[in-house]
């Protein structure tokens, strides 16, 4: 169990899974030969960006939003929010293109962890979609089996030093809620706050505060605290405070957290730090600075950080990505992606 449950958070946690140069080839034989008016291929061009952005969520393991993308029915569909999916030929009424879309910091943004697609592939999303949405009867997405890079040569890594990938915390084969688990989810449910399973028959749970916003205080993510099966919570836009963090600091499973547009500082960071199987942390819009992140540096697991509209450096996270070589840091659009120099 142990083993497949961390297949699952591979695929949901692994943020950069095309390298830039991997994706220019596929931009490149998706668009740049084609033209603006050529048909787009759903097996060449669609079915692999669906099977590397869109499937560790919302295929046969991980059904999040009770939304599948594997199969043609179930991606047209749509999920729990009665929308349909894909409406074909009508991109702008379409909630697969209207997640993609959404502002960066907007919690129901697709994919959520990687932040928003290239503009690439949403333009080619939208053209699939104008062009009536083909998809072969019987064809399904399936996770896509990749070549492994040989060595560090420049062919194989696109010319940059390889970046080494931080290990996948173990997760328990076996774990059985305490009576305090249950007490806690009933009383978040009671406040209109849903504790749920991340995948079907699992007992790893997650926690999306993020649309109560003002709603949430540091009471009310101290009831987080009894809830050790957790291993996504989402607390951006909260009113989750340095203080309130000491409620999860507890949590002995935690690989997801986000914090991003709320008032954490330095201090906060702190009781993240001991957060030790934590994979994913968002802090965009925070007071965090070059001293609040050197905390982190012994979060070995640590892959992907969002420091975007903060006060941290490209000093202080250059700090960071030396002490955790695998970590992704994102400053944002003007400072772009931190990755490991080159001797």
């Amino acid at each position: 169990m142990a083993s497949r449950i961390n297949q699952i958070e591979l695929q949901m946690m692994d943020m950069k899974k095309i390298q830039v140069l991997a994706c220019s080839a596929l931009l490149a034989g998706s668009l740049g030969w084609r033209g603006a008016a050529a048909d787009v291929d759903f097996l060449k061009d669609i079915a692999p960006v669906l099977a590397e952005h869109c499937l560790g969520c919302h295929g046969e393991e991980r059904v999040k939003g009770r939304y599948r993308i594997d199969s043609k029915e179930s991606a047209f569909k749509g999920g729990s929010s009665g929308d349909t999916a894909v409406l074909p030929g009508k991109p702008d009424e379409s909630e697969l293109i209207r997640r993609i879309t959404l502002p960066k910091d907007d919690d129901d943004l697709m994919p959520p962890e990687e932040g928003p697609l290239p503009e690439e592939l949403i333009t080619l999303l939208k053209e699939w979609v104008a062009q009536g949405a083909k998809w072969p009867d019987g064809e399904t997405v399936k996770v896509a089996v990749k070549a492994p890079v040989v060595g560090d040569s420049p062919t194989a890594t696109g010319g940059l030093p390889r970046r080494p990938v931080p290990p996948m915390p173990e997760l328990p084969g076996q774990y059985q809620a305490g009576p305090k688990e249950a007490q806690a989810i009933a009383a978040l449910a009671a406040k209109g706050i849903e504790v749920r399973p991340i995948a079907q028959g699992v007992p790893w749970k997650e926690v999306n505060l993020r649309l109560k916003g003002s709603e949430v205080t540091d009471d009310v993510v101290n009831l987080l605290k009894d809830i050790p099966s957790l291993i996504e919570v989402r607390l951006g836009n909260t009113k989750v405070t340095d203080a309130g963090l000491a409620s999860l600091s507890t949590l002995p499973h935690l690989q997801v957290l986000g914090l991003e547009l709320t008032g954490v500082t330095d201090a906060g960071l702190a009781h993240v730090a001991k957060l030790k199987n934590l994979v994913y942390l968002n802090l965009y819009g925070t007071s965090v600075s070059d001293k609040g992140i050197g905390q982190l540096s012994g979060l070995a697991h640590l892959r992907n950080v969002y420091l975007w509209q903060t006060a941290v450096t490209q000093g202080g996270v250059e700090g960071l990505v030396a002490a955790l070589p695998g970590c992704q840091v994102n400053l944002g659009v003007d400072w772009g992606v931190a990755e490991t120099k080159s001797e």
